[in-house]
């Protein structure tokens, strides 16, 4: 084994037993002062110098401690997220375009029109993964940049956009802090420009055509009611395309803070409630079957998330519990759920 940060562990531990094998080095003992503090401080000491520990208590009261050398930091390829991010604001310009009435396929020049609906929807989902992103490095946990995902699809025009984590979560403080940064730092960025949007927004008769329509999550319905939006029975509300991008962000949000597995709602349900994730993850995969017979896109998303896994891993040091402040942003995550949540997002009239 490569020379082993002793002097690391010591400030933290009162080694009872230790044992250094090739694998790793094992030591049992306790901790020098409080262990939520203490080991939450020996995690992020450890991985700032690519050791990995896993931190676990046992039945005797002692703690035990099996330190290993992280692995080959491969160098990340930021080009790949560049071209899929170029790539994204034009596949969004020629839809915000496309919702601002203009056709860019017959002249460039309408890009333009599609702006408004390209800027704020890269915003929301951008700032959502740069949270991510940020608390990962803040935790020591590699994370790559934000891949974003172009599609050529004339309602939308992108999938969103995902980080991928790429080493482990060193604690349950650390897993709440990454898991509810992106939700709630998309929140926040979304309101204004679902504000915004609103009072740019026009009330129009009601189409005899029929057409989609969306569903509204109630931190829409109040920023309806702030705005002033005020819609008649026999008229529809015509979305200005920042609106749009904000409800788009708003549903984005609701669908990740689903407490199921890898989701962000996973992470948060397992850093609060620890053993008893599981039942909430599949009390949660039922109620999307059920919600399935008001749209069936869930039904869909219920098979993804079965695929990706209803259970999330332990993070490494499950010693250090969360302070007040990260359960009240846990408590927070769930308001904003509820906020967001749309339990039938698009409908045919």
């Amino acid at each position: 084994m490569e020379i082993f940060p002793y002097e690391v562990v010591y400030k933290h531990f009162i080694p009872k037993n230790e044992l250094v094998t090739e694998d790793g080095a094992y030591f049992i003992g306790t901790f020098r002062n409080d262990p939520d503090t203490e080991a939450e401080d020996l995690s992020k000491e450890l991985l700032s110098l690519n050791f990995v520990p896993v931190i676990r208590k046992t039945p005797e009261g002692y703690y035990e401690i099996f330190v290993r050398k992280g692995g080959y930091i491969p160098p990340e390829r930021h080009w790949i997220n560049i071209i899929l991010f170029l790539l994204t604001i034009v596949s969004t310009l020629v839809v915000g375009a496309l919702h601002a009435g203009m056709n860019p396929l017959k002249n460039p020049a309408n890009l333009i029109y599609g702006v408004p609906f390209s800027l704020s929807l890269i915003a929301i989902l951008g700032s959502h993964e740069l949270g991510h992103y940020t608390l990962s490095k803040i935790h020591k946990v590699r994370a790559t940049l934000p891949y974003f995902i172009p599609v050529p699809h004339p309602l939308v025009g992108t999938l969103g956009a995902f980080i991928k984590i790429k080493s482990p979560i060193p604690s349950r403080r650390a897993l709440l802090d990454i898991g509810a940064a992106g939700p709630l730092t998309g929140f926040i960025v979304a309101i204004p420009i679902t504000f915004i949007g609103l009072k740019l927004s026009a009330v129009v008769p009601k189409s005899s055509a029929g057409g989609l329509f969306l569903g509204e999550p109630l931190i829409f319905k109040f920023l309806s009611f702030i705005a002033g939006i005020h819609v008649p029975s026999n008229m529809d509300l015509y979305l200005h395309p920042m609106a749009f991008a904000g409800w788009i962000g708003f549903f984005v949000t609701g669908l990740n803070l689903i407490p199921i597995g890898q989701l962000d709602g996973g992470h948060i349900s397992f850093a609060l409630f620890g053993k008893h994730h599981t039942k909430i993850a599949f009390a949660s995969l039922f109620a999307l079957v059920a919600l399935g017979f008001l749209w069936a896109g869930w039904w869909t998303w219920a098979i993804l998330v079965v695929i990706l896994g209803l259970r999330h891993p332990a993070p490494l040091n499950e010693v250090s519990r969360l302070d007040r402040k990260r359960l009240l942003i846990g408590i927070i995550s769930i308001l904003i759920f509820v906020l967001t949540f749309i339990p039938r997002p698009f409908f045919v009239k």
